[in-house]
């Protein structure tokens, strides 16, 4: 198995655990988007996932990719005038509120809403998740996840066969 498919599995068992230990505090589901919004970093790997997710759904669905891509491009041009933070992610369905790339998607968006630790940070939660809850029950919920080297392994190696390095956005990944 190769290193990038390797690293989604753990970070997607990790996610799931935290799900099962968060219950009912975790109220992510179809059409909840509140975090799908504004700017954020992706790693090349997650860039190059999304690629290759754009391209499987344009030989399926060329139209839904084409909205994809212009939905970036608008997203592009909302990011150069420095408006971009309300906006929605270009792979966000704005009808059906789901990610029409939801299986290609950045490992950040594959964590965030229950109570995950990523690499010794704090645990991050959606502000929607755990609503009433201390922070000793959030802690208990709590999934450690710690990639960091098998993270740069895989961009390592990206790094090596594209010659390209450093975050990027959505948005740029699907333009």
């Amino acid at each position: 198995m190769d290193l990038a498919r390797q690293l989604v599995q753990i970070v997607d068992a990790a996610a799931a655990e935290a799900v099962r230990k968060g219950g009912a505090w975790v109220v992510c589901r179809p059409g909840c988007w509140q975090c799908c919004i504004g700017t954020f970093p992706i790693s090349q790997a997650d860039a190059r996932r999304l690629g290759e997710g754009l391209a499987e759904l344009a030989a399926r669905d060329g139209e839904r990719a084409a909205r994809i891509q212009e939905r970036a491009e608008a997203f592009l041009r909302l990011e150069e005038a420095g408006a971009a933070d309300e906006a929605a992610c270009p792979a966000l369905d704005p009808e059906a509120g789901t990610c029409d790339l939801y299986a290609w998607r950045p490992l950040t968006c594959r964590t965030f809403g229950p109570a995950v630790r990523w690499g010794g940070a704090g645990v991050g939660v959606c502000e929607l998740c755990f609503e009433g809850a201390t922070e000793e029950e959030i802690a208990a919920c709590a999934v450690e996840l710690d990639t960091g080297e098998l993270e740069d392994a895989v961009e390592a190696e990206i790094e090596e066969r594209t010659g390209v390095s450093g975050a990027t956005t959505v948005a740029r990944a699907l333009r």
